[in-house]
Protein backbone atom coordinates (compact mmCIF):
# COMPACT_ATOMS: atom_id res chain seq x y z
CA UNK A 1 0.00 0.00 0.00
CA UNK A 2 1.41 3.46 -0.87
CA UNK A 3 2.27 5.51 2.22
CA UNK A 4 0.01 8.39 1.14
CA UNK A 5 -2.97 6.02 0.86
CA UNK A 6 -2.18 4.51 4.27
CA UNK A 7 -2.05 8.02 5.74
CA UNK A 8 -5.45 8.86 4.22
CA UNK A 9 -7.00 5.63 5.57
CA UNK A 10 -5.57 6.35 9.02
CA UNK A 11 -7.04 9.85 8.99
CA UNK A 12 -10.50 8.63 7.90
CA UNK A 13 -10.48 5.86 10.51
CA UNK A 14 -9.40 8.34 13.19
CA UNK A 15 -12.29 10.68 12.40
CA UNK A 16 -14.69 7.74 12.38
CA UNK A 17 -13.38 6.48 15.70
CA UNK A 18 -13.65 9.89 17.33
CA UNK A 19 -17.20 10.35 16.01
CA UNK A 20 -18.61 6.84 16.53
CA UNK A 21 -16.59 5.93 19.62
CA UNK A 22 -18.87 4.00 22.02
CA UNK A 23 -17.10 5.66 24.96
CA UNK A 24 -17.58 9.13 23.51
CA UNK A 25 -18.78 11.69 26.03
CA UNK A 26 -21.28 13.88 24.21
CA UNK A 27 -21.12 16.46 27.01
CA UNK A 28 -17.35 16.93 26.93
CA UNK A 29 -16.09 20.48 26.61
CA UNK A 30 -14.32 21.64 23.48
CA UNK A 31 -11.77 23.19 25.85
CA UNK A 32 -10.35 19.68 26.39
CA UNK A 33 -8.79 19.83 22.93
CA UNK A 34 -6.25 22.34 24.28
CA UNK A 35 -4.68 19.83 26.73
CA UNK A 36 -5.04 17.08 24.11
CA UNK A 37 -2.99 19.06 21.60
CA UNK A 38 -0.44 20.11 24.23
CA UNK A 39 0.09 16.59 25.55
CA UNK A 40 0.14 15.23 21.98
CA UNK A 41 3.16 17.47 21.39
CA UNK A 42 4.71 16.53 24.75
CA UNK A 43 4.22 12.83 24.07
CA UNK A 44 5.47 12.83 20.48
CA UNK A 45 7.53 15.60 18.86
CA UNK A 46 7.75 19.35 18.79
CA UNK A 47 6.15 20.98 15.73
CA UNK A 48 9.58 21.84 14.31
CA UNK A 49 10.62 18.20 14.63
CA UNK A 50 7.56 17.06 12.70
CA UNK A 51 8.62 19.37 9.89
CA UNK A 52 12.32 18.63 10.49
CA UNK A 53 13.20 22.26 11.24
CA UNK A 54 16.10 21.93 11.91
CA UNK A 55 16.77 18.34 10.89
CA UNK A 56 19.89 17.76 13.03
CA UNK A 57 20.38 18.26 16.74
CA UNK A 58 23.28 20.32 18.00
CA UNK A 59 24.37 22.21 21.08
CA UNK A 60 23.21 25.53 19.60
CA UNK A 61 19.84 24.04 18.64
CA UNK A 62 19.20 22.89 22.21
CA UNK A 63 19.94 26.38 23.55
CA UNK A 64 18.12 28.50 20.98
CA UNK A 65 14.97 26.45 20.43
CA UNK A 66 12.72 27.16 17.45
CA UNK A 67 10.35 30.08 16.69
CA UNK A 68 7.63 27.74 15.41
CA UNK A 69 7.65 25.75 18.66
CA UNK A 70 7.57 28.90 20.78
CA UNK A 71 4.66 30.33 18.82
CA UNK A 72 2.46 27.23 18.96
CA UNK A 73 3.18 26.48 22.61
CA UNK A 74 2.61 30.13 23.56
CA UNK A 75 -0.78 30.10 21.84
CA UNK A 76 -1.78 26.94 23.72
CA UNK A 77 -0.66 28.47 27.03
CA UNK A 78 -2.67 31.62 26.29
CA UNK A 79 -5.76 29.54 25.45
CA UNK A 80 -5.40 27.58 28.71
CA UNK A 81 -5.22 30.83 30.68
CA UNK A 82 -8.30 32.20 28.89
CA UNK A 83 -10.23 28.99 29.65
CA UNK A 84 -9.31 29.12 33.33
CA UNK A 85 -10.29 32.78 33.55
CA UNK A 86 -13.64 32.07 31.88
CA UNK A 87 -14.27 29.39 34.51
CA UNK A 88 -13.44 31.83 37.33
CA UNK A 89 -10.68 29.52 38.51
CA UNK A 90 -9.85 30.11 42.18
CA UNK A 91 -6.11 30.67 42.17
CA UNK A 92 -5.89 31.39 45.88
CA UNK A 93 -7.53 28.08 46.69
CA UNK A 94 -5.20 26.32 44.23
CA UNK A 95 -2.04 27.69 45.86
CA UNK A 96 -3.35 26.85 49.33
CA UNK A 97 -4.11 23.25 48.33
CA UNK A 98 -0.83 22.75 46.45
CA UNK A 99 1.82 24.22 48.73
CA UNK A 100 4.44 21.59 47.81
CA UNK A 101 3.97 22.13 44.07
CA UNK A 102 4.01 25.92 44.52
CA UNK A 103 7.25 25.70 46.53
CA UNK A 104 8.91 23.52 43.89
CA UNK A 105 7.90 25.79 40.99
CA UNK A 106 8.89 28.92 42.93
CA UNK A 107 12.34 27.55 43.71
CA UNK A 108 12.73 26.46 40.09
CA UNK A 109 11.88 30.00 38.98
CA UNK A 110 14.35 31.55 41.41
CA UNK A 111 17.05 29.13 40.24
CA UNK A 112 17.10 30.65 36.75
CA UNK A 113 18.98 33.62 38.24
CA UNK A 114 22.09 31.55 39.00
CA UNK A 115 21.95 29.71 35.70
CA UNK A 116 24.79 30.26 33.23
CA UNK A 117 22.08 30.54 30.57
CA UNK A 118 19.49 32.78 32.24
CA UNK A 119 17.40 33.64 29.10
CA UNK A 120 17.18 29.99 28.03
CA UNK A 121 16.44 28.74 31.55
CA UNK A 122 13.68 31.30 32.09
CA UNK A 123 12.06 30.51 28.73
CA UNK A 124 12.09 26.82 29.59
CA UNK A 125 10.44 27.51 32.93
CA UNK A 126 7.61 29.47 31.31
CA UNK A 127 7.27 26.80 28.61
CA UNK A 128 6.97 24.06 31.23
CA UNK A 129 4.38 26.14 33.06
CA UNK A 130 2.06 25.07 30.25
CA UNK A 131 2.10 21.50 31.61
CA UNK A 132 0.40 22.68 34.78
CA UNK A 133 -2.03 25.04 33.07
CA UNK A 134 -3.39 22.43 30.66
CA UNK A 135 -3.82 19.94 33.51
CA UNK A 136 -5.80 22.59 35.40
CA UNK A 137 -8.05 22.90 32.33
CA UNK A 138 -8.82 19.19 32.71
CA UNK A 139 -9.24 19.19 36.49
CA UNK A 140 -11.39 22.35 36.52
CA UNK A 141 -13.90 20.75 34.15
CA UNK A 142 -17.44 20.37 35.49
CA UNK A 143 -16.91 16.58 35.41
CA UNK A 144 -13.18 16.06 36.00
CA UNK A 145 -13.26 12.24 35.99
CA UNK A 146 -14.94 12.12 32.59
CA UNK A 147 -12.55 14.84 31.40
CA UNK A 148 -9.58 12.65 32.36
CA UNK A 149 -11.12 9.69 30.54
CA UNK A 150 -11.71 11.80 27.44
CA UNK A 151 -8.19 13.25 27.52
CA UNK A 152 -6.37 9.91 27.82
CA UNK A 153 -8.66 8.17 25.32
CA UNK A 154 -8.22 10.85 22.68
CA UNK A 155 -4.46 10.80 23.14
CA UNK A 156 -4.37 7.03 22.71
CA UNK A 157 -6.62 7.19 19.66
CA UNK A 158 -4.29 9.75 18.11
CA UNK A 159 -0.88 8.34 18.99
CA UNK A 160 -1.17 4.54 19.05
CA UNK A 161 -2.49 4.02 15.47
CA UNK A 162 -0.21 6.85 14.29
CA UNK A 163 2.76 4.97 15.74
CA UNK A 164 1.88 1.87 13.76
CA UNK A 165 1.37 3.92 10.59
CA UNK A 166 4.72 5.70 10.88
CA UNK A 167 6.69 2.57 11.76
CA UNK A 168 5.20 0.56 8.90
CA UNK A 169 4.89 3.13 6.11
CA UNK A 170 7.33 5.90 7.07
CA UNK A 171 10.39 4.04 8.42
CA UNK A 172 12.65 7.01 7.67
CA UNK A 173 10.67 8.88 10.34
CA UNK A 174 9.81 6.04 12.70
CA UNK A 175 13.31 4.57 13.08
CA UNK A 176 16.53 5.78 14.66
CA UNK A 177 20.02 4.31 14.57
CA UNK A 178 22.35 4.00 17.54
CA UNK A 179 25.40 6.27 17.23
CA UNK A 180 27.59 3.57 18.77
CA UNK A 181 26.45 0.30 17.21
CA UNK A 182 24.33 1.44 14.28
CA UNK A 183 21.51 -0.80 15.49
CA UNK A 184 18.02 0.38 14.53
CA UNK A 185 15.39 1.24 17.11
CA UNK A 186 11.72 2.00 16.62
CA UNK A 187 10.53 5.43 17.72
CA UNK A 188 7.23 5.93 15.87
CA UNK A 189 5.93 9.50 16.28
CA UNK A 190 8.33 10.15 19.19
CA UNK A 191 12.04 10.94 19.15
CA UNK A 192 13.38 7.88 21.00
CA UNK A 193 12.47 4.32 21.84
CA UNK A 194 12.07 5.28 25.50
CA UNK A 195 9.52 7.96 24.60
CA UNK A 196 7.63 5.39 22.53
CA UNK A 197 7.79 3.09 25.54
CA UNK A 198 6.39 5.86 27.76
CA UNK A 199 3.52 6.37 25.30
CA UNK A 200 2.72 2.64 25.41
CA UNK A 201 3.00 2.68 29.20
CA UNK A 202 0.44 5.47 29.63
CA UNK A 203 -1.89 4.00 27.01
CA UNK A 204 -1.69 0.51 28.50
CA UNK A 205 -2.35 1.74 32.03
CA UNK A 206 -5.36 3.76 30.88
CA UNK A 207 -7.04 0.95 28.93
CA UNK A 208 -6.46 -1.55 31.75
CA UNK A 209 -7.96 0.88 34.25
CA UNK A 210 -10.89 1.78 32.02
CA UNK A 211 -11.67 -1.91 31.41
CA UNK A 212 -11.46 -2.79 35.11
CA UNK A 213 -13.79 0.07 36.11
CA UNK A 214 -16.37 -1.00 33.51
CA UNK A 215 -16.04 -4.75 34.04
CA UNK A 216 -19.00 -5.07 36.42
CA UNK A 217 -21.29 -3.81 33.61
CA UNK A 218 -19.69 -5.92 30.88
CA UNK A 219 -22.97 -7.65 29.98
CA UNK A 220 -24.52 -4.39 28.86
CA UNK A 221 -24.30 -3.91 25.10
CA UNK A 222 -22.86 -0.40 25.29
CA UNK A 223 -20.21 -1.34 27.85
CA UNK A 224 -19.31 -4.46 25.89
CA UNK A 225 -18.54 -2.30 22.84
CA UNK A 226 -16.28 -0.05 24.91
CA UNK A 227 -14.41 -3.03 26.36
CA UNK A 228 -13.90 -4.48 22.88
CA UNK A 229 -12.35 -1.19 21.71
CA UNK A 230 -10.14 -1.22 24.82
CA UNK A 231 -8.94 -4.75 24.08
CA UNK A 232 -8.04 -3.85 20.48
CA UNK A 233 -6.03 -0.85 21.65
CA UNK A 234 -4.36 -2.86 24.41
CA UNK A 235 -3.23 -5.37 21.78
CA UNK A 236 -1.81 -2.58 19.59
CA UNK A 237 -0.13 -1.03 22.61
CA UNK A 238 1.56 -4.27 23.64
CA UNK A 239 2.77 -4.85 20.08
CA UNK A 240 4.29 -1.36 19.98
CA UNK A 241 5.85 -1.83 23.41
CA UNK A 242 7.53 -4.98 22.17
CA UNK A 243 8.92 -3.06 19.18
CA UNK A 244 10.09 -0.21 21.39
CA UNK A 245 12.01 -2.69 23.55
CA UNK A 246 11.93 -0.33 26.53
CA UNK A 247 12.66 -2.43 29.60
CA UNK A 248 11.71 0.38 32.01
CA UNK A 249 8.27 0.80 30.43
CA UNK A 250 7.66 -2.95 30.39
CA UNK A 251 8.41 -3.32 34.08
CA UNK A 252 6.43 -0.21 35.00
CA UNK A 253 3.42 -1.39 32.97
CA UNK A 254 3.35 -4.58 35.02
CA UNK A 255 3.67 -2.59 38.24
CA UNK A 256 0.91 -0.18 37.23
CA UNK A 257 -1.46 -3.00 36.28
CA UNK A 258 -0.84 -4.72 39.61
CA UNK A 259 -1.62 -1.50 41.48
CA UNK A 260 -4.91 -1.01 39.61
CA UNK A 261 -6.00 -4.64 40.08
CA UNK A 262 -5.07 -4.53 43.76
CA UNK A 263 -6.93 -1.23 44.31
CA UNK A 264 -10.10 -2.72 42.80
CA UNK A 265 -9.86 -6.05 44.64
CA UNK A 266 -12.27 -6.71 47.45
CA UNK A 267 -9.56 -7.02 50.09
CA UNK A 268 -7.93 -3.66 49.48
CA UNK A 269 -11.24 -1.86 48.95
CA UNK A 270 -12.36 -3.02 52.36
CA UNK A 271 -8.96 -2.24 53.89
CA UNK A 272 -7.41 0.59 51.80
CA UNK A 273 -4.86 1.31 54.53
CA UNK A 274 -3.02 -1.89 53.55
CA UNK A 275 -2.54 -0.60 50.02
CA UNK A 276 -1.53 2.86 51.23
CA UNK A 277 1.31 1.31 53.25
CA UNK A 278 2.26 -1.47 50.84
CA UNK A 279 3.40 0.70 47.90
CA UNK A 280 5.85 2.94 49.84
CA UNK A 281 7.17 -0.12 51.69
CA UNK A 282 7.81 -1.93 48.38
CA UNK A 283 9.66 1.08 46.97
CA UNK A 284 11.79 1.51 50.11
CA UNK A 285 12.61 -2.21 50.00
CA UNK A 286 13.71 -1.82 46.39
CA UNK A 287 15.95 1.12 47.31
CA UNK A 288 17.60 -0.89 50.09
CA UNK A 289 18.22 -3.84 47.78
CA UNK A 290 19.37 -1.65 44.89
CA UNK A 291 21.84 0.53 46.79
CA UNK A 292 22.62 -1.71 49.74
CA UNK A 293 23.03 -5.00 47.87
CA UNK A 294 23.54 -3.73 44.30
CA UNK A 295 20.78 -5.82 42.69
CA UNK A 296 20.26 -3.43 39.77
CA UNK A 297 22.63 -5.46 37.62
CA UNK A 298 20.73 -8.68 38.35
CA UNK A 299 17.40 -7.00 37.63
CA UNK A 300 18.77 -5.61 34.37
CA UNK A 301 19.86 -9.09 33.33
CA UNK A 302 16.41 -10.44 34.15
CA UNK A 303 14.82 -8.05 31.63
CA UNK A 304 17.46 -8.57 28.97
CA UNK A 305 19.80 -5.66 29.71
CA UNK A 306 23.48 -5.52 30.61
CA UNK A 307 24.68 -4.85 34.18
CA UNK A 308 25.40 -1.18 33.33
CA UNK A 309 21.67 -0.65 32.62
CA UNK A 310 22.45 0.00 28.93
CA UNK A 311 25.19 2.48 29.75
CA UNK A 312 23.27 4.38 32.41
CA UNK A 313 25.81 3.79 35.15
CA UNK A 314 28.47 5.25 32.85
CA UNK A 315 26.36 8.39 32.36
CA UNK A 316 25.78 8.68 36.11
CA UNK A 317 29.52 8.54 36.82
CA UNK A 318 30.28 11.16 34.17
CA UNK A 319 27.75 13.74 35.35
CA UNK A 320 28.47 13.23 39.07
CA UNK A 321 32.16 13.87 38.42
CA UNK A 322 31.40 17.28 36.93
CA UNK A 323 31.01 18.72 40.45
CA UNK A 324 27.95 20.94 40.18
CA UNK A 325 26.73 22.99 43.14
CA UNK A 326 25.46 20.29 45.54
CA UNK A 327 22.93 22.57 47.26
CA UNK A 328 21.24 24.50 44.46
CA UNK A 329 22.51 22.91 41.23
CA UNK A 330 23.16 24.69 37.94
CA UNK A 331 19.74 26.35 37.58
CA UNK A 332 16.46 25.21 36.08
CA UNK A 333 17.06 22.97 33.03
CA UNK A 334 20.58 24.38 32.69
CA UNK A 335 22.87 21.39 33.18
CA UNK A 336 22.59 20.02 29.64
CA UNK A 337 23.87 23.14 27.92
CA UNK A 338 27.14 24.74 26.86
CA UNK A 339 30.50 23.32 28.01
CA UNK A 340 28.89 20.65 30.23
CA UNK A 341 26.94 19.20 27.32
CA UNK A 342 30.00 19.28 25.08
CA UNK A 343 32.04 17.48 27.74
CA UNK A 344 29.44 14.71 28.04
CA UNK A 345 29.18 14.41 24.25
CA UNK A 346 32.91 13.83 23.97
CA UNK A 347 32.33 10.55 25.77
CA UNK A 348 28.70 9.74 24.88
CA UNK A 349 27.46 11.70 21.83
CA UNK A 350 23.79 12.61 21.66
CA UNK A 351 23.05 12.16 25.39
CA UNK A 352 20.97 14.99 26.86
CA UNK A 353 19.59 13.47 30.06
CA UNK A 354 20.98 11.52 33.00
CA UNK A 355 18.43 8.68 32.75
CA UNK A 356 17.55 9.10 36.42
CA UNK A 357 14.91 11.60 37.47
CA UNK A 358 16.24 12.16 40.97
CA UNK A 359 19.76 12.72 39.65
CA UNK A 360 18.40 15.06 36.99
CA UNK A 361 16.74 17.21 39.66
CA UNK A 362 19.97 17.20 41.67
CA UNK A 363 22.03 18.38 38.70
CA UNK A 364 19.69 21.27 37.94
CA UNK A 365 18.34 22.21 41.39
CA UNK A 366 20.70 20.54 43.86
CA UNK A 367 19.79 18.81 47.10
CA UNK A 368 17.26 21.49 47.86
CA UNK A 369 15.43 20.66 44.64
CA UNK A 370 15.50 16.95 45.47
CA UNK A 371 14.03 17.74 48.89
CA UNK A 372 11.21 19.72 47.24
CA UNK A 373 10.43 17.04 44.65
CA UNK A 374 10.25 14.41 47.41
CA UNK A 375 7.92 16.74 49.31
CA UNK A 376 5.76 17.02 46.19
CA UNK A 377 5.61 13.22 45.87
CA UNK A 378 4.53 12.92 49.51
CA UNK A 379 1.89 15.63 49.15
CA UNK A 380 0.58 14.01 45.97
CA UNK A 381 0.37 10.63 47.71
CA UNK A 382 -1.67 12.12 50.54
CA UNK A 383 -3.98 13.75 48.02
CA UNK A 384 -4.51 10.45 46.19
CA UNK A 385 -4.97 8.44 49.38
CA UNK A 386 -7.79 10.73 50.48
CA UNK A 387 -9.73 9.48 47.46
CA UNK A 388 -9.24 5.86 48.47
CA UNK A 389 -11.38 6.36 51.58
CA UNK A 390 -14.15 6.23 50.49
CA UNK A 391 -13.06 4.47 47.31
CA UNK A 392 -13.03 6.42 44.07
CA UNK A 393 -12.17 4.66 40.81
CA UNK A 394 -10.07 7.59 39.62
CA UNK A 395 -7.90 7.20 42.72
CA UNK A 396 -6.68 3.81 41.46
CA UNK A 397 -5.54 5.37 38.17
CA UNK A 398 -3.83 8.24 39.99
CA UNK A 399 -2.21 5.79 42.39
CA UNK A 400 -0.85 3.78 39.46
CA UNK A 401 0.66 6.88 37.83
CA UNK A 402 2.12 7.95 41.21
CA UNK A 403 3.73 4.55 41.67
CA UNK A 404 5.14 4.70 38.15
CA UNK A 405 6.83 8.01 38.97
CA UNK A 406 8.73 6.38 41.84
CA UNK A 407 10.09 3.47 39.83
CA UNK A 408 10.28 5.02 36.36
CA UNK A 409 12.60 7.78 37.55
CA UNK A 410 15.17 5.25 38.72
CA UNK A 411 16.28 4.66 35.10
CA UNK A 412 14.61 7.54 33.18
CA UNK A 413 14.29 11.28 33.81
CA UNK A 414 10.55 12.00 34.03
CA UNK A 415 10.51 14.90 36.49
CA UNK A 416 11.73 17.24 33.76
CA UNK A 417 8.44 16.97 31.83
CA UNK A 418 7.06 14.56 29.27
CA UNK A 419 4.07 12.27 29.08
CA UNK A 420 4.72 10.44 32.36
CA UNK A 421 5.00 13.73 34.25
CA UNK A 422 1.78 15.30 32.92
CA UNK A 423 -0.26 12.16 33.63
CA UNK A 424 1.19 12.10 37.14
CA UNK A 425 -0.04 15.69 37.60
CA UNK A 426 -3.63 14.54 36.99
CA UNK A 427 -3.60 13.05 40.50
CA UNK A 428 -0.88 15.15 42.11
CA UNK A 429 -2.65 18.50 41.72
CA UNK A 430 -5.46 19.15 44.19
CA UNK A 431 -8.32 21.41 43.12
CA UNK A 432 -11.63 22.26 44.74
CA UNK A 433 -14.64 20.25 43.69
CA UNK A 434 -16.64 21.80 40.82
CA UNK A 435 -19.52 23.91 42.00
CA UNK A 436 -22.06 21.89 40.11
CA UNK A 437 -22.23 18.73 38.03
CA UNK A 438 -24.74 19.36 35.23
CA UNK A 439 -25.28 15.65 34.63
CA UNK A 440 -25.83 14.43 38.17
CA UNK A 441 -27.05 17.68 39.61
CA UNK A 442 -24.42 17.65 42.31
CA UNK A 443 -23.33 20.87 44.00
CA UNK A 444 -20.73 21.67 46.60
CA UNK A 445 -23.21 22.18 49.44
CA UNK A 446 -25.66 19.35 49.22
CA UNK A 447 -26.51 16.86 46.51
CA UNK A 448 -27.50 13.28 45.88
CA UNK A 449 -26.70 10.68 43.29
CA UNK A 450 -27.29 6.99 42.89
CA UNK A 451 -24.73 4.33 42.18
CA UNK A 452 -25.02 0.57 41.77
CA UNK A 453 -23.97 -1.45 44.78
CA UNK A 454 -21.92 -3.65 42.44
CA UNK A 455 -19.24 -0.98 42.73
CA UNK A 456 -18.98 -1.82 46.44
CA UNK A 457 -17.96 -5.44 47.04
CA UNK A 458 -18.58 -5.11 50.75
CA UNK A 459 -22.28 -4.95 49.89
CA UNK A 460 -22.08 -8.30 48.14
CA UNK A 461 -22.03 -6.87 44.62
CA UNK A 462 -25.82 -6.90 44.35
CA UNK A 463 -27.66 -4.85 41.76
CA UNK A 464 -29.44 -2.86 44.43
CA UNK A 465 -29.08 0.90 44.34
CA UNK A 466 -27.30 2.67 47.16
CA UNK A 467 -28.00 6.31 47.90
CA UNK A 468 -25.28 8.65 49.03
CA UNK A 469 -25.53 12.13 50.43
CA UNK A 470 -22.85 14.70 49.89
CA UNK A 471 -22.54 17.60 52.29
CA UNK A 472 -19.53 19.86 52.54
CA UNK A 473 -17.11 17.24 51.15
CA UNK A 474 -18.42 14.49 53.49
CA UNK A 475 -20.09 11.33 52.23
CA UNK A 476 -22.60 9.64 54.54
CA UNK A 477 -23.96 6.23 53.58
CA UNK A 478 -27.72 5.96 53.84
CA UNK A 479 -29.46 2.61 54.00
Amino acid sequence: MPPSLALLIWFVLLLGLLYFDPAKDSNSSWALWVPVIWIFIVGSRLPSQWFEIPARMGVDTLEEGNPLDRTILSVLIALAIVILISRSFKWGDFFARNFALTAFLSFALVSVFWSDFLPVSSKRWFRDLGNYLVILVVLSDARPVEAIRTLLRRLSYLLIPLSILIIKYYPETGKRYDVWTGASTYTGPTTSKNMLGALCLVSGIFFIWDTVTRWSDRKERHTKSIIMVNIVFMAMTLWLLDLANSATSRVCLMIGCLVILAAHSGTFRRHPSFLKVLIPVCFCTYLILAFGFDINGDLAGAVGRNPTLTGRTVIWNIVLNMHTNPLVGTGYESFWMGPRLQEVWRTMPGINESHNGYLEVYLNLGLFGVFLIVGLLIAAYRNICRRLTPFSSIASLNLAFWTLMLFYNMTEAAFRGGLIWVTFLLGAIAVSEPAEDPVRGLNSQCGRYEQHAADFPENGGSAAVVSYTFEKSRWDTQT
